[in-house]
């Protein structure tokens, strides 16, 4: 069989119009001959009736004294709602169906509720009805313990549930339908001129997953990447062929203008705070012990960090800032923060081992007089720390010093 996964989202299933173009791209690649496995998400946004947030809500509304186990048998709620609305669909259509549970679909997650990982996928029912001809419908976001207590992927667990699927039936492709045409330079609420990329690297989408775009979580991409499976984010409302997220060698199997780039995009993410903690006259070593262990035992995730003999810089979000510098004073230390900035990522492929990328950065931010606060860079991607006010003028005069708009 030729296996393809589609995978739709909220915004795609929300409205009666909505759910006739994803029928359209059902029936497009059944005519094409593939074998169809579609994963879903729950319908809508907060406010609608079956929708995620509705659910939260829903249960702080009743008493919010649910376990994570129970939340989570209240989560997957939504998700069989779509599944079993997008068969009848079909079926109405003459396309025959089965619904499968993420459970039953194969998936064995640990048995952290909310945020659960994916410890196999086992798909033997997926393939006996594919065999006989009908398109499986599966519930994206949720798994089962080997106990067989449901379970919930997290924030963008859909994704996740659609590559590890891939994956798991070595399919062709997968397709990730959302309501933006594929994967863009910028975030075009932003930067006005961000345009469309036809195709990316694994490293790179992950990279712009990891520092704030969010058209696909970052672990759905680690898993395509590590099976080598290709995905294509699309756009349910059109009929362009999107982003290709593969590996670099496949990128000569797509008609695409510019090869050869340095920069693919840049990305943000904004409301974080930045912690100093200095130790005049040395023994920092033992300081950058307590600062990050304290970090850990309050569950406070830290990123950007700078590490020097004197010190550490890193940040948190500004809503654990408070949290952050009450216990680091507590064992005795005097944090400073800085609060309202974002940090701003230069990603691309061929950044590494390249001169001049990040004086170009420094010289089209000296240009706009936006300070740097902070710096650091990998292989791939360089990042920068501004103040909030500057987030904006930072990210469109490096989206035009890098000519992205191009």
């Amino acid at each position: 069989m030729r296996i393809m996964v589609q995978k739709f989202g909220g915004t795609s299933l929300s409205t009666v119009q909505a759910r006739e173009h994803v029928l359209r791209h059902v029936k497009r690649e059944l005519e094409a001959g593939l074998s169809l496995v579609i994963v879903v998400s729950a319908m809508g946004r907060r406010g609608e009736p079956y929708a995620t947030d509705t659910l939260l809500d829903w249960a702080a509304q009743n008493g919010n004294a649910l376990s994570a186990r129970e939340k989570d048998l209240l989560l997957c709620c939504g998700e069989i709602i779509s599944a079993t609305t997008l068969s009848s669909l079909l079926e109405h259509e003459g396309i025959p169906t089965t619904v499968l549970t993420g459970a039953q679909a194969g998936f064995v997650t640990d048995d952290n509720f909310g945020n659960a990982r994916i410890l196999d996928v086992r798909p033997v029912r997926v393939l006996e009805q594919l065999q006989l001809g009908r398109v499986v419908v599966v519930t994206g976001f949720q798994g089962q313990t080997e106990n067989g207590d449901f379970t919930t992927l997290g924030r963008g667990g859909s994704d996740t549930s659609a590559t590890a699927l891939g994956a798991a039936l070595r399919a062709e492709m997968v397709d990730i339908y959302t309501d933006v045409n594929g994967i863009l330079t910028a975030d075009p609420r932003i930067v006005e001129d961000a345009r469309p990329l036809t195709v990316v690297s694994y490293a790179e989408i992950c990279n712009m997953a990891h520092h704030g775009a969010k058209v696909i979580h970052p672990r759905a991409v680690e898993i395509a990447m590590q099976s080598q499976i290709p995905v294509r984010v699309r756009s349910t409302f059109a009929d362009t062929e999107g982003t290709l997220v593969t590996h670099p060698e496949g990128f000569q199997d797509v008609q695409t203008g510019i090869v050869d780039r340095y920069v693919t995009g840049i990305a943000y993410v904004s409301n974080v705070t930045q912690i100093t903690v200095d130790v005049p006259g040395g023994g920092a070593d033992r300081l950058q012990l307590k600062v990050f262990k304290t970090m850990a035992e309050n569950s406070i995730s830290v990123d950007f960090i700078n590490v020097t003999p004197s010190g550490v810089v890193y940040t948190v979000f500004d809503s654990d800032s408070e949290k952050a510098i009450q216990v680091l004073q507590e064992i005795g230390l005097k944090p400073q923060s800085l609060s309202g900035c974002a940090k701003v990522s230069v990603i691309g492929g061929g950044i590494n081992g390249v001169p001049g990328i990040m004086a170009r950065i420094v010289e089209s931010l000296t240009l706009a007089d936006i300070q740097i606060l902070q710096s650091a860079d990998s292989n791939t991607t360089i990042w920068v720390l501004v103040k909030k006010e500057d987030m904006v003028q930072a990210l469109r005069a490096l989206h035009a010093s890098f000519e992205l708009h191009l």
